[in-house]
C-alpha cells in the first residue's frame, strides 16, 4: 500500500530499528520507546489486520514472534513477555497494517498490561450460546 507507514518500512522508505528479517516478516523496535525492547512483528505482505490476513502470512508472523520471544527470553536477560495485537478500530488499532508488539518483561517491571475491565453483567451460559461457532 503506497501510504501505508509499515510498507514503507518493509521498503526502506523510512527508517526502523531492526531486530529480525526474513522473506515473510520483519521485526522492529517501536519508535514510542516506552518499554525496553518493544518489538513490533509485521508481515511484509500487507494486512490491515488479522481478520483478513491470509491464514500462511499470519503463520509466519506468528513463527517470527515465537523465535524473538525466545531470544528474548534466552540471550537477553528478560523473564517473559507480553504479545498484544489490536485488529479493528474500535479495537484501538491504530496503524492499519497488522503488527503484533512484543513488550518483554522482568520481575516487577511496573508494567500492567492488561486492562482492568468492569464486571460482565450477561452470564457465561448466554455468552457461550451467542458466540459459540456451530
Amino acid at each position: 500500500m503506497d501510504n501505508c507507514l509499515f510498507c514503507k518500512i518493509i521498503k526502506g522508505e523510512v527508517p526502523s530499528y531492526k531486530i529480525y528479517e526474513d522473506e515473510f516478516t520483519y521485526a522492529f523496535l517501536d519508535i514510542s520507546n516506552d518499554a525496553n525492547g518493544h518489538i513490533l512483528v509485521i508481515p511484509k505482505n500487507h494486512a490491515e489486520n488479522i481478520l483478513d490476513c491470509p491464514t500462511e502470512d499470519l503463520a509466519h508472523v506468528m513463527n517470527t514472534i515465537k523465535l524473538i520471544a525466545n531470544h528474548l527470553v534466552k540471550n537477553c536477560g528478560f523473564s517473559g513477555v507480553n504479545v498484544l495485537n489490536a485488529s479493528g478500530k474500535d479495537a484501538e488499532q491504530s496503524v492499519f497494517h497488522l503488527h503484533f508488539h512484543i513488550l518483554p518483561r522482568k520481575q516487577d517491571d511496573g508494567f500492567k498490561v492488561f486492562p482492568q475491565l468492569a464486571k460482565n453483567t450477561d452470564s457465561l451460559e448466554t455468552i457461550c450460546e451467542r458466540l459459540k461457532i456451530k
